[in-house]
């Protein structure tokens, strides 16, 4: 069976950059949306429907909840599916279920449950999208230039995610939480449209294409007995867990613990973004000077020092802890992300991604349910501080890997043999 893509359309070097950039593009408008999103939606449910620490921690969860469904065989489903066609549907399914909670609104029936199942929709289509592009990007991109275009779009996420929330923030101000998720959905549509332009994807298929079930265990046992791969996946679960722990509790320590509005919201999450952008920036130089395997060590140990220091009960600590966890991060998943997309056979990619993105993100709706009924019980800030020293695990499983001692990753020839 090959697994190559073939790119009609795409007719050597000024085709394939063509690509990649109508590619960024939409990936870029959307997650610029999203950011504003992901200001509006927790403050529609604070401020519209009043919800609980419980309640923020379920639509938290259902954000990543899909992961834990399909996050497996949605490796199978992309290698068996037409590229282009599965992204273009999901992007067109997140803008009509984000759409319908400003007409809900406007109708007088909005509830919490009703941003629930939105969040529920939105996070399915999502899994299919995520393993899509994350399968898509190497075909367009030669393996020299593979981890400064995974830089770049971390660094434009990042630049998402610092301008989203600060220009969310003010919308929200301006227009009202609900009105603002139209920007959302819009967005969606935008990367739609340009997605459409990019050439389909033509696979020679075989025959009979082999029982899903075997075809899952076969990508999720290489990951899990590489030796790279496997521990980067735990160290990814251990901080996304703590990922979901903030997706929870942040809009709640904000508005109700430091009594901040909602147009400061958007600037103090920006900070995320802030750091996000500097350790995409960075992680090149970064790990080309320590080594990928130190680098990956030394991340570890920034994210854990950020994650202790945002409760510290002021703006200072939350915005500082912010920079530090989010760059940490970056460079974590930029480096392991790049390793797996190079390490991986061909033929394997997509359920390796699928497989790691299933353990990893998986924690996440787990992180947003936990945080949730832990703060109803102790507090938001003392839910942060506990839960948010689970970080500390990163590091510690490098260290207990056969990373450790070394400068760099293995290459790539004996990874795979």
């Amino acid at each position: 069976m090959r697994s190559r893509l073939e790119l009609t359309g795409a007719d050597g070097g000024a085709g394939t950059v063509s690509v990649f950039w109508r590619w960024w593009t939409a990936g870029s408008i959307s997650g610029l949306g999203s950011a504003i999103g992901g200001v509006a939606l927790p403050l529609t449910a604070l401020a519209v429907l009043d919800a609980s620490p419980l309640q923020m921690g379920l639509i938290a969860a259902a954000q990543y909840a899909a992961w834990l469904v399909i996050g497996l065989p949605s490796g199978v489903i992309v290698q068996r599916l037409p590229l282009r066609g599965a992204q273009l549907g999901a992007d067109v399914i997140r803008a009509a279920a984000v759409g319908s909670i400003p007409l809900t609104w406007w109708l007088g029936e909005l509830t919490v449950a009703h941003l629930v199942v939105t969040a529920l929709v939105v996070s399915f289509a999502n899994v299919v999208f995520d393993v899509a592009n994350s399968t898509f990007l190497p075909e367009i991109v030669g393996k020299d230039q593979l981890q400064a275009r995974n830089s770049l779009t971390s660094g434009t996420h990042a630049t998402t995610s610092l301008g989203g929330p600060s220009l969310g923030g003010l919308i929200v101000q301006a227009l009202g939480a609900v009105p603002t998720l139209l920007v959302d959905a819009v967005s969606y549509l935008v990367s739609a449209a340009l997605l459409r332009t990019l050439p389909a994807r033509r696979v020679a298929r075989p025959d009979k294409w082999p029982p899903m079930g075997e075809m899952i265990r076969e990508g999720f046992a290489f990951v899990v007995r590489h030796p790279v791969m496997g521990p980067g996946m735990w160290v990814a679960t251990t901080v996304n867990f703590v990922c979901g722990v903030q997706y929870a509790l942040y809009p709640l320590y904000l508005v109700r613990d430091l009594g901040a509005s909602p147009g400061l919201v958007g600037v103090l999450l920006a900070a995320d973004g802030v750091g996000t952008l500097a350790g995409a920036a960075l992680t090149t130089r970064f790990t080309t000077t320590v080594g990928t395997a130190r680098g990956l060590l030394v991340a570890g140990f920034v994210a854990a020092a950020g994650a202790f220091l945002v409760p510290w009960g002021s703006y200072a600590g939350f915005v500082l802890g912010n920079l530090l966890f989010s760059a940490g991060v970056v460079v974590l998943s930029v480096t392991t992300r790049t390793y797996r997309q190079i390490a991986s056979p061909p033929e394997l990619l997509s359920r390796v991604m699928a497989t790691v993105r299933f353990i990893s993100w998986g924690a996440i709706p787990i992180g947003g349910l936990v945080a949730g009924a832990l703060a109803g019980l102790i507090g938001t800030r003392p839910a942060l501080a506990g839960l948010g020293a689970v970080t500390a695990l990163a590091p510690a499983i490098w260290l207990f890997s056969p990373v450790r001692g070394r400068r760099d990753l293995p290459d790539v020839t004996a990874a795979r043999r």
